[in-house]
């Protein structure tokens, strides 16, 4: 385990309080389950850790990503309602609901990754894991993919703004579109994007040839991976790229989205990690840039996995040691949350058993990274 590392969490009890509606994948639940799993482990009192709960963004702080008249219809969808042209915004549909409180819930995550962002910036904390964030498919005027707000475009926005240089890592199975999009004519942001092939799965871009435009030319690098594809060929992908890139592109900051849909159990994708791609992920990032972290939760759909995966991202994060059995008031409240039929009692995943699938995964990987060599990305 590395060094120890002083650290924040950023995370709210009112979180739970919102609900996209009882049929909805996307639970708030799984950021109380995750906090639960943290407390069980004690790693919210080590030396140096800190939390601190988040307020709202401003409407001049999302204004930098989002629409005027978006934000109004935000608004509008506030009360529960549903009212004329909610569809324009992407507002109302089976992914995006519109719930009551739903632009509170969108700017209260929003002031999370703000925070995180600022606080790690100004070197207040080397690390910042902002869990309840990571919506990275919101647009300039339009919900996506059950985000409303683009809580990491605007963290990132804030930033630039101020002169720093960042690297953001998405390592969710869908690709992160919103913020490609929000950063991509820029070269003050690096974004660098592996998930699963847009020809498989949503939002259906992230190909190798998103590159970026004008003076964001050759700040985008997208790596789609087949279905089936497990842990080495995530980590040779990760390992193809990132050490490279972080090397040239040198960032002030490390933004990442750590994402879980990509996982086994995972309803909504198609991939086959572990826990040990992201074990990989983040003692990579710790190894090769030295300068400040911020992490935000994402995709994840299946309620333990997130839980596990976060609090290790966590332990990670901040150099503390997790002991791999499943504390029992952690076990408690798994199965209070309708996840009483998970029978995995440790934190880490353990050794998968190979799959027929992977052969052609690492053989489209081989594809993608010839092409990413010819482009000179990488």
């Amino acid at each position: 385990m590395t060094e120890h590392t002083a650290g924040l969490l950023v995370y709210s009890p009112l979180y739970r309080t919102f609900s996209y509606g009882p049929e909805h994948p996307l639970r708030p639940t799984r950021l109380y389950l995750t906090h639960t799993l943290m407390k069980a482990y004690e790693l919210l009192d080590g030396s140096g850790v800190r939390m601190l709960e988040p307020e709202e963004a401003s409407r001049k702080e999302l204004l930098r990503v989002h629409s005027a008249s978006y934000l109004d219809a935000l608004d509008m969808a506030n009360s529960g309602e549903n009212f004329p042209e909610s569809l324009t915004w992407g507002l109302g549909f089976g992914d995006n609901p519109i719930f009551a409180g739903v632009r509170d819930w969108s700017y209260l995550v929003c002031g999370g990754s703000l925070l995180a962002l600022r606080e790690v910036a100004a070197g207040r904390s080397k690390v910042a894991f902002h869990t309840g964030g990571g919506f990275h498919h919101a647009h300039y005027a339009k919900a996506a993919g059950f985000c409303y707000v683009n809580d990491i475009a605007v963290a990132i926005s804030e930033q630039v703004e101020l002169g720093q240089r960042i690297l953001y890592l998405d390592i969710d199975a869908h690709h992160g579109d919103g913020v490609q999009e929000a950063f991509y004519s820029s070269d003050k942001v690096m974004t660098i994007s592996i998930h699963e092939s847009p020809e498989h799965l949503f939002p259906g871009t992230g190909y190798v040839h998103e590159l970026g435009e004008k003076e964001g030319a050759g700040y985008s690098v997208n790596v789609p991976l087949e279905p089936g594809a497990a842990d080495s060929t995530f980590i040779e992908a990760f390992e193809s790229v990132l050490p490279s890139v972080i090397s040239s592109f040198s960032p002030d900051c490390v933004v990442m989205q750590l994402g879980v849909d990509s996982m086994t159990r995972d309803p909504l994708a198609h991939l086959s990690l572990t826990t040990r791609s992201l074990i990989h992920v983040l003692g990579r990032v710790r190894e090769l840039h030295t300068g400040p972290i911020m992490a935000t939760g994402g995709g994840g759909y299946e309620m333990d996995t997130v839980a596990r995966a976060w609090t290790l991202a966590w332990g990670i994060l901040t150099g503390q040691e997790i002991p791999d059995e499943l504390p029992e008031a952690y076990l408690k409240e798994r199965a209070r949350y309708g996840a009483s039929g998970v029978r995995q009692m440790t934190i880490r995943d353990p050794e998968p058993e190979p799959l027929p699938e992977e052969a052609e995964a690492r053989k489209a990987l081989e594809g993608t990274l010839r092409s990413l060599r010819e482009y000179g990305v990488i």
